[in-house]
């Protein structure tokens, strides 16, 4: 710590990046511990974070991340599409077809940016916004696959007609983004996706995972 930064603030984040990496929330005395604080000091930063929705507390006084964060999370989209902009545009422009970024949103894959190459004849339509379940479509498999792979093992997902008759689909996940979960792709209309365009994806997806950390 510097004179320049806060213990209290310092201590309040790191409480919810632990909160964040656990499904089954912790307990004060679990919090303490990694911590390395009294259990006192625990019990104010929950008090304070809960005040702000950001922490809650079930029946048997584990603390789970809040509700709140989801509100701040819907500010961070904007940030998080200025971030991956110059990547999706370059892989529309080599790949010829239209490039996106998705993010989990509960059970759903969330476009949030979306590039169409500038020198096509045709390409397919996918606008921002655009939600779909995680168990369809390229960009939400690819996502699903990653979660049961090896840390730090890209690889990448097709499909074809899953949301769009005559659509094939090609994405890879993000790797190693703190608090983010997602992947890059395009979509094309063709019955096969081009050999070079898996392994381009992959670089593209890392391109963004390296803009965002």
């Amino acid at each position: 710590m510097t004179a320049e930064t806060s213990q209290t603030l310092d201590r309040g984040l790191r409480v919810l990046k632990l909160l964040a990496d656990t499904d089954h929330g912790l307990t004060v005395t679990e919090l303490s511990t990694k911590l390395g604080v009294n259990r006192t000091v625990v019990y104010r930063l929950l008090a304070t974070l809960e005040q702000h929705a950001l922490v809650r507390r079930d029946l048997g006084g584990r603390a789970r991340v809040g509700l709140g964060v989801l509100r701040l999370g819907r500010q961070v989209h904007p940030l998080v599409r200025e971030a991956a902009l110059p990547a999706l545009r370059s892989l529309a422009e080599d790949i010829g077809a239209t490039a996106h970024l998705t993010l989990v949103d509960g059970a759903e894959a969330l476009a949030v940016a979306v590039v169409e190459p500038s020198w096509t004849d045709y390409h397919v339509a996918y606008r921002a916004g655009f939600r779909h379940p995680l168990d369809r479509g390229a960009a939400g498999r690819a996502i699903l696959a990653a979660r049961q792979q090896p840390p730090g093992e890209p690889g990448y997902t097709l499909t074809h007609g899953e949301l769009e008759a005559g659509a094939s689909g090609a994405a890879a996940p993000l790797i190693g983004v703190t608090g983010v979960e997602g992947s890059v792709g395009v979509v094309m209309l063709a019955d096969a996706i081009p050999e070079r365009v898996g392994p381009r994806v992959v670089d593209a997806a890392r391109e963004v995972a390296e803009a965002l950390r």
